[in-house]
């Protein structure tokens, strides 16, 4: 049932405002993943991100695709914490300490054990528009544990000025989503993230220049 819930509600919701209202463009979307375990690294300006990268994947994938989410945010009333579970499939991360530190990523791991496909942001929460922010390190902890799963970057554009952090009122604008060839493995987490901002660094510019390669 979740999974025909979720197909109804981007079939008829939110593919319609990702396509038709908004005009995404899509650029190298035959780098996405056929399959996981993978995760997908995007960075984050607006609650149209976790939607916008599940709509770039097929309906039938969906089921295998898991938003990885803050708990404090997404599961704070009954409502929210309902739509997050059985329709977005979340995996909900506790920020406020209720849980042990070494634990925080667990369902994150059994997520990847079971073939799914993360979307992480890495950056922690929505930052300023079209501005990329520090990024944390749990993104290498998963990596490195699960050397079979492709990262892949993701750089969005525009999508942080149609729904910025703190407003609810859709403004299309102009939006972009250039995806990125899968990250090398690194053991080590300083080569890992810096190999992941460079990327990032490079489809931004790709975007801000209008020189996007596909």
């Amino acid at each position: 049932m979740k999974n025909w819930l979720k197909i109804l509600f981007f079939t008829l919701l939110v593919r319609p405002i990702v396509f038709f209202i908004i005009g995404l463009n899509v650029h190298n979307k035959k780098n996405l993943p056929n399959q996981g375990p993978a995760i997908l690294a995007a960075n984050h300006n607006s609650h149209l991100d976790t939607m916008v990268l599940m709509s770039l994947f097929p309906l039938k994938q969906l089921y295998r695709l898991r938003p990885v989410a803050a708990a404090d945010y997404f599961m704070k009333n009954r409502w929210l914490c309902w739509f997050s579970s059985k329709v977005l499939n979340i995996i909900p991360i506790h920020r406020d300490g209720s849980i042990p530190k070494e634990s925080v990523l667990d369902e994150c791991h059994q997520a990847l054990t079971n073939g799914d496909i993360l979307i992480l942001f890495p950056e922690g929460s929505r930052g300023k528009a079209e501005q990329l922010g520090e990024f944390k390190k749990g993104i290498f902890h998963l990596a490195s544990t699960h050397q079979t799963a492709k990262v892949i970057p993701i750089f969005t554009y525009g999508l942080g000025k149609s729904l910025p952090k703190g407003e609810k009122l859709l403004v299309p604008f102009f939006s972009d989503v250039v995806i990125g060839s899968p990250l090398a493995q690194h053991d080590e987490s300083q080569a890992f993230m810096a190999a992941l901002n460079q990327q990032m660094q490079q489809l931004a510019k790709q975007v801000n220049t209008g020189r996007i390669l596909d």
